[in-house]
């Protein structure tokens, strides 16, 4: 072997294990994120049982407005009947949602899977059908913006749903599994935007943010709470791809990993002021 081979040699090795490398740290990065993902969000999905849900079997409605101001008003009985749903079927699609990523049980328990996923499904437009009930009956807080990105937001809640349910019924698994993290990322819309705004308000000091929710924070973020999950799903979706690309699956590896502190962070400060006290009062029935 020449000296020229032996050094080219070398380089495709180096290559090579900087490839496996990337590949390795972007799986467990994804991991994390998704483990962290799965508690927060079902810790989210307890929180409105314990508090939205239980609210509504019990009839003290008006102590939704304690949280959301103004979410319940008597006289609106088709938009109350619209956001309880909307309340209900998210707390099915938080619990659910992240059971159907988890690979073992897709694979060794597929009829558990498909029933779980049909589920999930008939929630997740249950969810979208409800908010787009309440937007078009009383509208958002918001305003014109907030009605506008909510309503994009269950749109597309219902298309990814349409979709997933019907590439997994011709057979089309790729197409499937694609559409399927693409609804979870909006699944996951609601949880997030508590989680954007809590530290809004922490850290900026509410900057942006109006009571009436017409400021300029508020209207990003009448988009921003569901936009940017869809480009992560799609970084999942494209990661086979990213392969070829040590550098570019470094970088999102580093992306991956910022976003799951950012949610641990959240999920504690969160889990400790709110939803754990609600949850602890539900469960013990005071």
């Amino acid at each position: 072997m020449t000296k020229g081979n032996s050094n080219e040699f070398e380089l495709k090795n180096n290559y090579s294990k900087l490839e496996k490398a990337a590949a390795i740290s972007s799986r467990w990065a994804g991991f994390l994120l998704v483990t962290t993902v799965w508690v927060s969000a079902g810790l989210f999905g307890l929180y409105i049982l314990a508090f939205y849900v239980s609210s509504l079997f019990t009839g003290n409605l008006e102590r939704w407005n304690n949280i959301l101001h103004g979410i319940y008003q008597v006289g609106y009985t088709t938009a109350t009947a619209g956001i309880g749903l909307h309340f209900a079927a998210g707390a099915v699609i938080l619990a659910l949602g992240s059971i159907q990523l988890i690979e073992p049980i897709r694979r060794h328990y597929p009829l558990f899977h498909r029933w779980v996923g049909r589920i999930y499904v008939f929630s997740s437009l249950l969810a979208a059908v409800g908010g787009l009930i309440f937007i078009i009956v009383k509208g958002t807080i918001g305003g014109l913006v907030m009605n506008i990105g909510f309503s994009l937001y269950g749109v597309l809640m219902i298309i990814a749903g349409i979709e997933t349910y019907r590439n997994a019924v011709e057979g089309r698994m790729d197409k499937h599994r694609a559409w399927a993290l693409r609804l979870y990322a909006l699944a996951i819309g609601s949880w997030l935007y508590r989680m954007d705004y809590g530290f809004w308000l922490q850290l900026a000091n509410g900057l942006g943010h109006l009571h009436n929710f017409e400021g300029l924070f508020d209207k990003i973020m009448s988009f921003f709470f569901f936009i940017p999950n869809l480009l992560v799903a799609e970084i999942f979706i494209r990661s086979g791809n990213l392969k070829k690309f040590p550098l570019l699956n470094l970088f999102s590896t580093v992306l991956l990993l910022l976003m799951t502190t950012f949610l641990l962070l959240g999920t504690y400060y969160f889990t400790k002021l709110y939803w754990g006290p609600a949850i602890l009062e539900w469960f013990s029935g005071s």
